[in-house]
């Protein structure tokens, strides 16, 4: 594929993908503001982060197969469709139920462009090239977490919490423009034949039996979970505990945002070079001491927000170099089934971060320490799978994976 080609695959996929993250991440500065407006307690709002965050998941296990069945773009459509409408429903909420309830509504429709993305870039590549093509879609996703935060302080300050989700309904009818004039059909008719409900139940079954994929896909997982964490308590902590604006809360978390996507444009360049099972084994490890280090430093009684803020920008950089080839691993020998071994990923992942949330938010009291500890107990879980799935003789089912040859087919109207 042209790198011409190559780059605009990968800043539709990146906008599409972003679409139902941009929703978190311009929502985060608004947190503290949608609960007194709406009279609603600090684990209440947060609720709605989680609603958010639950249907997102689920929502895939739907998407991935029927994905597989009728092809990439039909689901695409109607996911965008659902968040579109979802979102004018939240901006329009008088109460905090239905704000929960219509959050879970917009989760769903978001889950779309979470699961089929992953599917179109297998459908076109495996090995390092799969590595590339993922990166650079996460270098266009980066938008959201790096501009998201800034652009929603800017909307809340000038027309209130409500106009952030007047903006993200204007973000899916775009996307639905993308992916009408932009976006190939990568799943021909003639590889949809043997796709069926039954065929996505055995997909997931076959799946759900396989250790090596599952350990892949956990690896991820507790790398998101920590992050997950991080960014559900981060505006309480940075806003109401270190007195930060809104705005300086948006730039802190863009700043860390941004150590994750620019560190993971070395994944092809590393797995080339090394290999990408020594890469994942590398970074894994290299979180896991810094964030132990973070959490040695609130146990002993530290509270400088300055440390907390460059220890996980170095923590991460590493999860850049995580998560996205860790994804691409946990799908390489599945391509047949694509959109349910994404979806699958996708949900099991959504689910471990929304469940860290949910676990946490239980201790949450405003201050670092209980959110530093889900943070780290992340990363110390994700080393540790890495360890049993990719230690030793394990790791034969995917040594060389940087050297697979690829599979590059253009994508079909």
């Amino acid at each position: 594929m042209p790198f011409s080609r190559f780059f605009k695959m990968a800043l539709i996929l990146g906008l599409l993908s972003a679409i139902g993250p941009f929703a978190i991440d311009m929502y985060l500065p608004a947190l503290p503001a949608i609960g007194a407006s709406l009279r609603a307690e600090v684990g209440a709002v947060q609720w709605s982060l989680t609603a958010f965050f639950v249907a997102l998941g689920v929502g895939q296990l739907f998407y991935g197969p029927v994905s597989d069945m009728v092809g990439r773009k039909p689901p695409l459509y109607a996911g965008l469709a659902l968040f579109l409408l979802a979102s004018v429903g939240c901006a329009l909420a008088t109460d905090i139920q239905t704000l929960v309830a219509l959050r879970f509504v917009q989760g769903l429709g978001a889950a779309a462009g979470m699961a089929i993305p992953r599917a179109v870039v297998r459908d076109l590549h495996t090995g390092a090239e799969a590595a590339r093509l993922m990166s650079l879609l996460m270098l266009v996703f980066s938008v959201s977490p790096l501009l998201a935060p800034l652009a929603g302080s800017g909307v809340i300050a000038v027309v209130g919490w409500r106009g952030v989700f007047w903006a993200v309904a204007i973000a899916a009818a775009a996307g639905l423009v993308l992916v009408s004039q932009g976006l190939g059909e990568t799943r021909p008719a003639s590889e949809r034949r043997e796709s069926s409900l039954a065929s996505a139940l055995a997909g997931y079954w076959l799946l759900l039996r396989d250790p090596h994929y599952l350990g892949l896909v956990f690896i991820g997982g507790s790398s998101m979970a920590g992050f997950f964490v991080y960014l559900a308590g981060s505006p309480f902590v940075l806003i109401n505990h270190y007195g930060l604006t809104p705005v300086e809360y948006s730039l802190a978390f863009s700043v860390n945002a941004a150590a994750f996507f620019v560190s993971a444009q070395f994944n092809a360049r590393m797995g080339r070079r090394f290999g990408l099972v020594p890469t994942v084994k590398f970074a894994v490890s290299a979180a896991g001491v810094v964030m132990l280090a973070l959490l040695a430093y609130y146990l002993a009684g530290g509270d400088a927000l300055a440390v907390l803020l460059a220890l996980y920008f170095v923590a991460s950089g590493f999860m850049g170099l995580v998560i996205p080839t860790a994804s691409v691993l946990a799908l390489e020998e599945h391509g047949a089934i694509a959109g349910t071994a994404s979806a699958l990923l996708g949900t099991l992942q959504m689910l471990m971060g929304a469940a860290a949330m949910g676990l946490v938010g239980i201790f949450a009291n405003g201050e670092p320490l209980p959110m530093v500890i889900g943070m780290a107990a992340g990363a110390l879980v994700g080393g540790a799978l890495t360890w049993v799935t990719l230690g030793g003789a394990r790791a034969h089912r995917v040594h060389g994976a940087h050297n697979v040859q690829n599979v590059q087919r253009a994508p079909r109207s």
